[in-house]
């Protein structure tokens, strides 16, 4: 475990006499739905970063609000730790149980309970999933923007602020969510707010929730803000010189008020290992791939303008795809990126990371970057949402070379540290978990650590929601 997860968990330490009380109620209360096999509960552990797995004791798959309720006050009664658990896309140990304890997963939840097209949004629990959601919402023309690129559940897109390709037009899950009903952790259920688009009335607990990785309360209802499907869609991928040229026509693009839905960069060795994985031809160059909502006319419009600020910074040509299932299949290859990645090189693990800085640093920031991998003699591909200023990087990793780690990681504090310089962050959308603890201090300053522990403390003073992540309790 590493040491500032250690740090987190504070004076609190296993009790293995609690966890078997708890699981004797939760099993006479729901029976075969609680699981204990040991492959279970590794699936319910953290498995994609450099964090082990820390397995729950339990996993508890409950079917309502009030079969969430009913499980944390067991576990209250208990004092036994409780994990909320999504689709389990985890980036930074968000889901690990180093205390041990019950893994609640929210997969049975997962019900769309309104829609009110008149007011774009819709009511849901939190185990729908984004694919499954927008295939309900499409006969009603409309749909939820945020992809991340994962078919994760909504409830955990919630609970980690997550954002993705679309964020630069339609915003972030924070942008996106209205409402949330939310078990706190004694078992009283909160609502956070109504569903009216904006209130003055008291703090703003939603946006207190979102984002706060299942350690202020585990969330069982949401009501998201939706959009209409755009009249018209055109997607396109242009070549670029260089980084540098690609992050200026982004900046120029935004800017200059072009309304570009998505526009993603991927670097060389990416768009090779895209190439490889998708059955693409693209060249292996710095390239941008875009995307325009709107109506005909203005679809064009935006295409055109863009096109001329490209020209101007020697990139193109463009390779446009207007047809849906063309569009499809560019996007899913950008989304396979992670996977495309892990092909460079057979056998090695691959370590997702990102950061994220003002627009203005990007170009900066990725060169600076591409200058580290090839210092330190590492395989690193880069792709980010470079309209908001957000890259990541899959490391590819030999884990039997102990310099190679030592290097990897040196390049990930690296990293952290240069993005800091530019007034960043340490995490763009990934989160915080177990694996960016250590960096918030030189992110927030102790000022803000104190407050985010006084609210922890406040909302769950024996420490029982997700123990060990975000904020250290001394």
């Amino acid at each position: 475990m590493m040491g500032s997860a250690q740090a987190a968990v504070d004076q609190h330490s296993r009790n293995p006499a609690a966890i078997t009380a708890a699981i004797a109620a939760l099993t006479a209360a729901f029976g075969n739905r609680v699981v204990t096999s040991q492959s279970v509960r590794e699936q319910h552990g953290n498995t994609l970063t450099w964090v082990p797995n820390q397995p729950p004791d339990a996993v508890v798959f409950p079917q309502t609000t009030q079969d969430v309720q009913q499980i944390v006050r067991i576990c209250a009664d208990n004092r036994v730790p409780v994990i909320a658990f999504g689709t389990g896309t985890s980036l930074e140990g968000h889901i690990n149980a180093p205390l041990g304890g019950v893994s609640i997963d929210v997969r049975d939840m997962n019900k769309m309970l309104a829609v009110h097209a008149e007011d774009l949004d819709c009511v849901i629990e939190p185990g729908i999933t984004r694919k499954s959601l927008n295939e309900q919402l499409r006969d009603q023309g409309l749909f939820f923007p945020i992809d991340p690129g994962a078919d994760a559940s909504l409830g955990g897109m919630a609970a980690t602020r997550c954002s993705g390709t679309n964020a630069v037009r339609y915003g972030t899950m924070k942008d996106n969510v209205l409402a949330m009903k939310v078990v706190m952790a004694d078992g009283e259920l909160m609502t956070t707010s109504r569903r009216a688009k904006k209130s003055a009335a008291g703090y703003d607990l939603t946006r207190l929730i979102v984002g706060s990785e299942g350690t202020l309360g585990i969330i069982t209802e949401l009501t998201l803000k939706l959009s209409g499907i755009p009249e018209a869609i055109a997607s396109g991928v242009c070549p670029f010189p260089s980084v540098d040229a690609a992050c200026k026509a982004t900046i120029l693009t935004i800017q200059s008020g072009i309304p570009v839905a998505r526009i993603e960069l991927l670097d060389a060795l990416q768009i090779k290992a895209c190439n490889a994985y998708s059955k693409l031809t693209l060249p292996e160059v710095p390239t941008l791939f875009v995307e325009f909502h709107g109506s005909d006319a203005g679809v064009a419009e935006q295409s055109q303008r863009f096109g001329e600020i490209v020209a101007e910074l020697g990139g193109g040509p463009f390779d446009w795809a207007t047809k849906p299932e063309d569009r499809s299949r560019l996007w899913q290859a950008r989304h396979d990126g992670y996977w495309a990645g892990r092909h460079l090189r057979p056998g090695a693990s691959a370590f997702a990371t990102d950061v994220c800085v003002p627009i203005s640093r990007l170009a900066e920031c990725v060169n600076a970057t591409q200058r580290e991998i090839a210092e330190l003699k590492l395989v690193a591909p880069i792709l980010g949402h470079v309209g908001d200023g957000n890259f990541h990087l899959t490391l590819l990793v030999d884990m039997d070379d102990a310099d190679e780690v030592k290097r990897a990681k040196l390049l990930m504090e690296r990293l952290v540290e240069l993005a800091l310089s530019m007034d960043g962050t340490c995490t763009g959308e990934h989160g915080v978990g177990q694996g960016k603890m250590k960096y918030l201090l030189a992110e927030h300053g102790a000022p803000a650590l104190a407050a985010m522990a006084a609210i922890k403390r406040a909302l769950d003073p024996q420490n029982i929601l997700n123990p060990g992540k975000i904020v250290a309790l001394s």
